[in-house]
Parts: C-alpha cells; structure tokens; sequence
C-alpha cells in the first residue's frame, strides 16, 4: 500500500505543487480546497495523469467539523496519512495595521492559525506510535514574513505565520516520542496567484530586484523541500525550518 499524503488547500499554488510531486514519489494524495473545483479536478486529473491515486475533498479548515470529515473521507479511501501538509492560508489585500478590521483579523488567523492547529491535531491522534498509529510526518508551510514582518503590507499574515513557527517547534517536542516529527518551510516571493488576493498580482516583479538570488521562486521548488522533509533522508529532523526565500 502507498504511503498517504494528505494536503490542505492542495488545489492551487504550493498546495498544487506538493500534490502533484508526492504523486510522482509513490503517495496517494487527499488534498482539500475550498471554492475552486475547476483547479481541484485539474490537480487530480495531474495525479492520475502520473499514475498517483488521488482524493479532493471540499473542506474550509477553520471548520472543525469541515475538518473531521476530511481526515475522514480520507481514512476511508486510503486508510490514515502518513504525512500532512498544512498548507491552507490566506492573506487580505494589502494595508497597515492602523486599518486592519477584526473581521479581517479573524478570517486570517482562522485559516491561517487555527486550521493548521485542527489539522495538526487529527494528525496526531492517528499517527501517534502512543495511540497505535505508525508514526508520520507534518511539514506546515510558513513564510519568511515570519521573520521579516511585512510592514504596510500584510503584518496580519506574517503575524500568524509566525504562529506556525511556534506551534512547529512546540508540537514537535510535545510528539517527537511519539514517532511524529514536525517541520516547516518557509517559503519567501513565490510566483502563485495569492499575491493577487493582496492586490497585486505583480508582485513578484516589483520586488524581486531586492532578493538575493534576483527572481521570485517557484511553487514547484517549495514543493521538493516539502517532501524531502517529508521523506525518510529527514528522518533525524524536526523542529526545523528550511527557508526557500532566494537569500531574502
């Protein structure tokens, strides 16, 4: 039986990306969207182009019950994951924090924080070598804005990315005994369409001459340190960060 991947906002973007390349290494994959089943269908047709198995499962994490049905559908099909990837995240258009709504703050911090916290949850309970489950492996996918802050533009998002910073490094000393090791990329200017949800879409151009390396990345190179991560070569890695950011 192949290893189970299951991937959050897996029809886009990263999330596309990753689904698409843990095809191409041996796992059947569930991802989830939320709006797009266009791009879902397209990410599946992708999978089972490559030979892969392949699950896409509307679900808006924030939603513990939207959640639960998730893992579900997916234990059903393939049996329980042997890795996740939180990758689900939205950011608002850009602004200062002088202008942020609660609304706005909500909506990010409830995708962005506490469905990675739901997800990472029901991971645990059924990989967890204390439970029964054969162990497994979370990437959450972070950002550089973590460290960086995104002033006047998306603090909102770089704050709560930092929120995954610490729930990786917390949860992965809470569950490194319990066979799960827990690890995230944080990628920087990345050519997917989310800079559009901020406004602008061209994003990538303005400010790519500030980046080291003199280009934005790409979703497909997150992708491969998501899976190596997610990989038996990271086998004594956890708590880690990989920063696919250009130098920036």
């Amino acid at each position: 039986m192949p290893k189970v991947a299951l991937i959050t906002g897996g029809s886009r973007g990263i999330g596309a990306a990753t689904a698409r390349l843990a095809a191409e290494r041996g796992y059947a994959v569930c991802f989830s969207y939320r709006h797009d089943e266009y791009a879902a269908e397209q990410v599946l047709q992708d999978v089972r182009a490559l030979g892969g198995e392949a699950l896409a499962v509307r679900a808006d994490v924030c939603s513990e019950a939207d959640v639960l049905r998730l893992f579900k559908h997916c234990g059903d099909a393939f049996g329980p994951p042997h890795a996740l990837v939180n990758n689900a995240g939205i950011l608002e258009a850009q602004t200062t924090v002088e202008n942020m709504t609660a609304d706005r703050l909500q909506r990010v911090f409830n995708i962005n924080v506490i469905g990675s916290f739901l997800c990472a949850r029901e991971a645990v309970r059924r990989m967890s070598t204390l439970s029964g489950g054969a162990g497994g492996a979370i990437v959450n996918v972070s950002s550089r804005a973590a460290c960086l802050g995104s002033p006047n533009e998306y603090v909102d998002y770089a704050a709560s990315k930092g929120a995954i910073d610490t729930l990786t490094i917390g949860l992965a000393k809470e569950v490194g005994g319990a066979g799960i090791r827990v690890n995230a990329v944080r990628p920087g200017v990345i050519h997917t369409d989310i800079h559009a949800s901020g406004g602008e879409p061209d994003r990538v151009e303005r400010i790519k001459s500030a980046i080291p390396m003199q280009r934005g990345g790409h979703a497909e190179e997150v992708a491969r340190a998501i899976l190596w991560l997610l990989s038996d070569e990271a086998s004594y890695t956890t708590g880690s960060f990989i920063d696919v950011s250009g130098g920036r």
